[in-house]
């Protein structure tokens, strides 16, 4: 049987050490069932994969991958909280924030880079609720940063 482990393995993935957070913060919380992790920025190999804003430096292939990156350094923050990713009932919903300009519209395509990610991992679980909104900036100049709420068992 197929494991959220083996998905990331078959994927290539290895989840890097969870970010810690950088202000006043936690990086998850978990009340009950419920785990709430905390924005994640598309760092890969410890920095940012890409700066700027979407209808500007970034293309939405960028983008899409930074959110993939985001969504990395998310699940990396579930495993660290509760330590079997097979723990994960359900992707319950995902936030996602897009830096861009005032004209920009394909924030959907973007956080879809998350969304795809999180069934590839989670299977039919990985299936949630979203949104997603453009800001006019992120943390470091960040152009994505992705959040999650979890079911965990």
């Amino acid at each position: 049987m197929s494991t959220p482990q083996s998905r990331l393995a078959e994927l290539g993935i290895d989840l890097p050490t969870p970010a810690a957070p950088v202000a006043n913060y936690v990086a998850c919380v978990q009340t009950g069932s419920l785990l709430v992790v905390s924005g994640q920025l598309p760092l890969h190999n410890g920095k940012l994969f890409a700066t700027g804003k979407l209808g500007d430096t970034v293309n939405v292939e960028t983008a899409v991958e930074a959110a993939r990156y985001s969504m990395i350094n998310v699940i990396a923050q579930v495993q660290a909280a509760v330590g079997d990713l097979s723990r994960v009932k359900r992707v319950v919903r995902l936030g996602g924030f897009i830096a861009c300009t005032p004209d920009f519209t394909a924030h959907a395509s973007v956080m879809n880079g998350a969304s795809d990610l999180a069934v590839a991992v989670f299977g039919d679980a990985g299936r949630h609720a979203r949104s997603t909104v453009g800001v006019p900036s992120l943390p470091l100049d960040a152009p994505v940063e992705v959040e999650g709420l979890f079911e965990i068992a």
